[in-house]
């Protein structure tokens, strides 16, 4: 009984395959630029609410 559990264990190998971040700097330079647009989006969407749809309140 303990042997084939053993052998079972040994036959069952996991492909391990390791993922790299980019290192391209023209890769993190557009995700640095894609993620600023996305936080100045969001300021200009809490001064809309802020500027314009509070005072109505």
């Amino acid at each position: 009984m303990k042997e084939s559990l053993s052998h079972d264990l040994e036959t069952a190998e996991v492909e391990r395959t390791d993922v790299k971040a980019p290192i391209d700097s023209s890769i993190v330079a557009s995700n640095a630029i894609k993620y600023t647009a996305y936080v100045m989006l969001f300021f200009g969407f809490l001064y809309f609410l802020i500027a314009y749809l509070a005072p109505m309140l």
